[in-house]
């Protein structure tokens, strides 16, 4: 099978991290399985596909999830999106630990792989690491061997991304930022500060 190359690098420098949505358009769970469906198709540690998700769409659910997450590390002021730009659904990542007590590297692949996925579809996401767990694992009913590891927040952005290259900046300068336009901006380092001599 042939895959283009320069087609897989457009989409992942357009595979963003959005933390404004256009609330009212929403995403069904259909799509959502199909996102997840692609899941089955990445590497696994061990072979164990220990990952289970769990799939948020309805309004009242919604409305519960939102308090526990955290959303921009660097905006410490901000308590994420208003209401009419939260996301439409959220995909939540549990470690079933049945499987064991980790996931080795699953986590980051399958999340990449439902992200790159999005994209395609015209969605765009955050993944989010910080939120409250432990209730969140009683929000959605989970038994206490799934253990919730990421949440990523779905839904048809409403913010404008751009990629900075960091050539010439301060190697300490890789924080994102929005601008006075509200576009939000991400620093990446060049390639010769990715390769060891």
């Amino acid at each position: 099978m042939s895959v283009d190359f320069e087609n897989l690098r457009r989409l992942m420098m357009a595979d963003r991290s959005v933390r404004r949505f256009k609330e009212e358009e929403k995403v069904s769970v259909s799509t959502l399985e199909k996102l997840v469906e692609l899941t089955r198709y990445t590497h696994s540690g061990r072979n164990a596909q220990p990952l289970r998700y769990s799939l948020v769409t309805s309004d009242s659910l919604r409305a519960k999830v939102f308090p526990l997450l955290k959303w921009a590390g660097y905006f410490p002021e901000w308590d994420g999106p208003e209401e009419g730009e939260r996301p439409a659904a959220y995909i939540i990542q549990c470690l079933d630990t049945h499987f064991g007590p980790d996931c080795l590297c699953d986590d980051g692949l399958q999340l990449e792989a439902i992200s790159l996925g999005m994209r395609t579809l015209g969605l765009s996401g955050c993944i989010i690491k910080a939120f409250d767990a432990a209730t969140l694992r009683i929000v959605l009913g989970l038994e206490s061997r799934y253990v919730p590891r990421y949440v990523l927040a779905v839904g048809y952005p409403a913010e404008e991304v751009k990629i900075e290259d960091m050539s010439g900046k301060d190697d300490a300068d890789f924080k994102y930022y929005r601008s006075a336009d509200e576009v939000h901006h991400v620093p990446k380092r060049p390639l010769s500060e990715l390769l060891l001599k």
